[in-house]
């Protein structure tokens, strides 16, 4: 056991706050005591962004601020700030995350009121809290609050969910909470990926199925009332169905995406040779820069994106099911919960890109320029890896358990 005890830590004694270690663990011959796989692509992803990022983003940063690199410095920036948050919750074991996880709901909660009285207005849209230099966008921010609840929710009332209504509803009362204070800001699409992981995540732990279709159909109906409330939310929605009846008012964005999709064809017109990103695509670095890769990588490039992405959220599914398996019943949840919040976001906006879904304003998970969605997007990918090295180092423990006993 001595051996083991000795590799409770991700990274060896030297290692504290700095990476290179993660690459050189000292387990047995065979044995990785991390996802190599999972960790590579999650890197990959983030270094291709910050590419897809530089090539869209040029043209809008040399027309807002007559630096062409200005958006490239501060996803840079953005960049350190991801190691930084890597390493900390490289650090952090699991068993933190599952006693603090009522505290961290209440502290977003918190900051989604302070949203509300202080938040920093762009677009319209009261999003964002300013400390000093750095601007978080809180909404962002509860997502991961929200699946580690969740979790842990599921945890101590795995029984009472399964047989009673009262254990089910809660946790839909506290998401009720939170989706009003997201609405207020307004922001739909987070409210939207916060139901489908709630909902997902109580399917998965074994809610009675007429509780989960009322609560679906609730849902539904919930979702049809806001756009039909709002008349912006309405426009997207008939400017989806039709962006070519009004090309040049409400269905402009979506034109323009469309247009890049077919310029890209198959293999692209080569990165760096978008013509949409000269300022005829809004938001192409950011809500639309799937559009700029399909224009500039083509077909091809697009696929091998979306197929790197499935297989990061199926690596996520698959972790929580082997955790379960083991009965380590938090990590197998809250894996479950980020594998889902991953697919579902990208899903929704690929989807809003192409044509097929109403515009939501949902980043392309690790790729989109925006500090919080990268670093909320980071800590869950090391929250998977940490998952992962628990798992592995708990299989160790009970083999040599047994070996010890023979």
């Amino acid at each position: 056991m001595a051996s083991s005890e000795k590799q409770l830590s991700l990274f060896s004694n030297r290692f504290k706050w700095s990476l290179p270690n993660l690459f050189n663990d000292n387990s047995a011959p065979g044995m990785q005591l991390y996802d190599r796989a999972l960790l590579f692509a999650v890197l990959s992803l983030i270094c291709f962004g910050f590419v897809m990022v530089m090539s869209a983003s040029m043209p809008e940063a040399q027309t807002l601020t007559g630096n062409p690199f200005h958006f490239v410095w501060r996803h840079g920036a953005y960049l350190i700030g991801c190691v930084i948050i890597a390493a900390v919750v490289l650090q952090i074991e699991m068993r933190h995350w599952q006693h603090f996880s009522p505290w961290l709901l209440v502290v977003v909660g918190i900051m989604l009121v302070a949203v509300l009285f202080v938040g920093t207005t762009v677009n319209g849209a009261t999003r964002w809290l300013s400390i000093g230099p750095i601007r978080i966008q809180v909404a962002e921010v509860a997502k991961f609050a929200f699946a580690i609840y969740m979790a842990g929710y599921l945890v101590r009332r795995h029984q009472e969910i399964r047989e009673n209504a009262k254990g089910f509803y809660k946790p839909i009362a506290v998401f009720a909470v939170y989706a009003f204070l997201i609405l207020m800001q307004p922001d739909l699409g987070t409210v939207v990926v916060l139901f489908v992981g709630t909902v997902g995540l109580l399917f998965l732990a074994g809610a009675r199925l007429l509780d989960f279709f009322a609560l679906i159909l609730t849902g539904i109906l919930a979702f049809v009332a806001l756009v039909l409330l709002e008349p912006y939310r309405m426009r997207r929605v008939t400017s989806f169905l039709d962006p070519w009846q009004d090309p040049f008012g409400s269905g402009y964005q979506l034109t323009q995406s469309l247009m890049a999709y077919g310029r890209g064809d198959w293999f692209g017109q080569g990165l760096g040779n978008s013509i949409q990103k000269l300022e005829y695509l809004p938001e192409a670095h950011t809500d639309f820069i799937f559009a700029v890769i399909g224009e500039e990588l083509g077909f091809i490039g697009i696929i091998a994106v979306l197929a790197v992405l499935l297989f990061v959220a199926l690596r996520a599914i698959k972790l929580g099911s082997m955790c379960l398996a083991l009965e380590r019943a938090f990590e197998g949840y809250l894996a479950y919960g980020i594998g889902i919040w991953i697919c579902f976001q990208t899903v929704v906006n690929v989807g809003a890109s192409i044509g097929m879904l109403p515009t939501k304003g949902l980043t392309l998970p690790f790729i989109s320029y925006g500090g919080s969605s990268l670093w909320v997007m980071t800590a869950a990918a090391m929250l998977l890896i940490r998952i992962d090295h628990e798992r592995r180092l708990s299989v160790i423990q009970a083999v040599e358990g047994r070996t010890s006993k023979q």
